[in-house]
């Protein structure tokens, strides 16, 4: 009887092993993710899993529905892009996030601050960020609910998501200033681990904006707990970037020590040239934190400018209770908020003053009106206008009754070639995903251009780290940090999300002002198997799936 079900056993690998390939990836350069040193191979393709991995020259006689000839190309595992921002492509757009995939990004992951659930009545009432995605999922499994119709949406790159801090807080709390009480906080652990097991990654804090501000150390210490058993991390805007930068990673350490959990930083930096030369220091705090047992680490992008809203010039308070616009229209309230701005007494971020107005450059107006400030610094619209710049700015929003996208000139190059050295760093975009032909205004070029900047300016170029390091940076760190199974290696086994670029060509095209350009050098990407980008072309296929995190039941 045992010989019977060996022999059966070995008759199905020899038949699976006769069956042909899907498709076959010939005499590249593989870099498989791990940060070992590259090698010539042949990766076989059956299904949505890379079945085979030969030394090159080994598939000649194989058989195979699709060859692709990778010699002079690096094959790599998919990029994963931690910090995503692309819930409104996934969900209500069309789903093909063309300058993500362009840039070999296979895999995105959201959350930061705000999600779509959990969801009740309060969280309704977050004002829009341009980018907020209106549609209900609140009840029971809404978190869930969300990923799963994304899913039934269709998109070309896999997804996933935190839950977003902001959101729970809202969840408990709405708009209102002030701690949480102990039933909005066990309302909102209770919300926390109805996520953890719809299968969120963990819970992303964004504390600089408004309401994500009003949450105390004691409540993301108390959410982090509700998530701990669950196998989730804590990753963090923090509470500066600037002024405040160290102290702000003491409280990310903090709640990562008393709330049990792993801890990630959002886009590491440094703001303001003032406070550069705190890099150092915020290196030498991680990696102490490290030595003495905790897990923290951190991702970043590779530019001097960061992008948000020109509401983040004003202080928090303005936006309490959901009145920032009525307290913009307010001659008195406007005083109030002018006076602290220019004359600062509490601790906040105030980002105009870190990158002064000029160096902050307005990307998308809505209002026609407002259509000759798109692109501009807020210096120039201030002249333009005849105006104090802080006026200009205030009167900007008002008008647009939005955030109004921004991006902000703040960061040193020095720091970011430190970060990049840094063995725990790891990539992300802080971006959403766009297609240039119908993008309108201006954007962060790092929605097109971040991994090739990488692989072309600090790899190729200036030889800032090794090949195979940013690699792993880009993949296996996300997918191991993130505990996602079978992703970011070139491997036996695991799903087939590959890229296959020219080591030689490979970078980015977007510029802070010509942005809507396609990095060049991104050949072939595969998402699950299928082929996504085929010689730089969007073949428009969507085989994305949804990603759950370690605690999803």
């Amino acid at each position: 009887m045992r010989y019977a079900v060996v022999l059966a056993l070995l008759t199905a690998a020899f038949a699976s092993a006769q069956q042909p390939y899907d498709l076959i990836i010939r005499g590249g350069r593989i870099v498989d993710g791990t940060g070992n040193a590259w090698f010539y191979g042949d990766v076989f393709v059956r299904g949505d899993r890379i079945a085979r991995i030969a030394p090159a020259g080994r598939s000649g006689t194989m058989q195979a529905k699709q060859i692709i000839d990778a010699k002079g190309m690096v094959v790599a595992p998919g990029f994963i892009d931690i910090q995503s921002h692309s819930r409104g492509a996934f969900l209500s757009g069309d789903g093909r996030v063309i300058s993500k995939i362009t840039q070999g990004i296979t895999t995105e992951i959201m959350g930061e601050g705000a999600t779509n659930a959990p969801a009740n009545e309060k969280t309704k009432t977050l004002e829009s960020t341009g980018r907020e995605v209106l549609q209900d999922f609140s009840g029971p499994h809404g978190f869930r609910r969300w990923l799963e119709a994304m899913q039934s949406h269709g998109t070309s790159a896999n997804f996933g998501s935190f839950v977003g801090a902001t959101t729970m807080r809202m969840y408990g709390k709405g708009m209102a200033q002030g701690e949480v009480t102990d039933g909005e906080m066990k309302e909102m652990a209770a919300a926390m681990k109805e996520a953890m097991e719809d299968g969120a990654f963990g819970l992303a804090s964004a504390l600089i904006y408004p309401p994500g501000e009003y949450s105390s150390t004691r409540e993301l210490i108390g959410l982090s707990k509700a998530m701990s058993p669950y196998g989730g991390v804590y990753i963090t805007h923090m509470r500066s970037e600037a002024d405040r930068l160290l102290e702000a990673i003491d409280e990310a350490i903090e709640i990562g020590r008393k709330g049990g959990v792993p801890v990630e930083i959002y886009h590491l930096k440094a703001s303001g040239p003032v406070n550069w030369p705190k890099m150092a220091k915020a290196l030498d705090k991680i990696n102490g934190a490290r030595a003495a047992g905790l897990d923290i680490s951190a991702d970043m992008y590779s530019y001097t400018a960061g992008g948000t809203g020109l509401t983040a010039c004003l202080p928090p308070n303005a936006s309490a209770d959901g009145k920032l616009f009525d307290n913009l229209a307010d001659p008195a309230m406007r005083t109030k908020i002018r006076q602290e701005v220019l004359h600062q007494t509490t601790e906040w971020e105030n980002m105009c003053t870190l990158a002064t107005p000029e160096g902050v450059l307005i990307t998308q107006t809505v209002n026609p009106e407002n259509a000759a400030y798109t692109g501009k610094r807020l210096s120039e619209i201030a002249k333009m206008q005849n105006k104090h710049w802080l006026d200009a700015a205030m009167d900007l929003i008002l008008s647009e009754h939005r955030r109004v996208e921004t991006i902000y000139f703040m960061m040193s190059e020095d720091n970011i070639k430190a970060q990049l050295r840094q063995p725990w760093i790891k990539f992300g975009t802080d971006a959403a995903g766009l297609d240039p032909e119908t993008a309108k205004g201006l954007a962060h070029p790092r929605s097109y251009g971040n991994y090739p900047r990488i692989l072309g300016k600090y790899v190729r170029e200036e030889k800032v780290i090794p090949l195979e390091d940013a690699i792993r940076k880009m993949s296996s760190a996300v997918a191991t940090r993130l505990s996602i199974p079978d992703r970011g290696l070139i491997k036996e086994g695991m799903f087939a999300d590959i890229v296959v670029f020219n080591p030689d060509t490979v970078g980015d095209l977007a510029t802070y002002e010509k942005p809507h350009q396609i990095s060049v050098g991104i050949r072939d990407v595969l998402v699950n198997g299928q082929l996504v980008v085929r010689e730089g072309q969007h073949t428009g296929a969507k085989p994305g799936r949804m990603l759950l995190g370690p605690g999803a039941r």
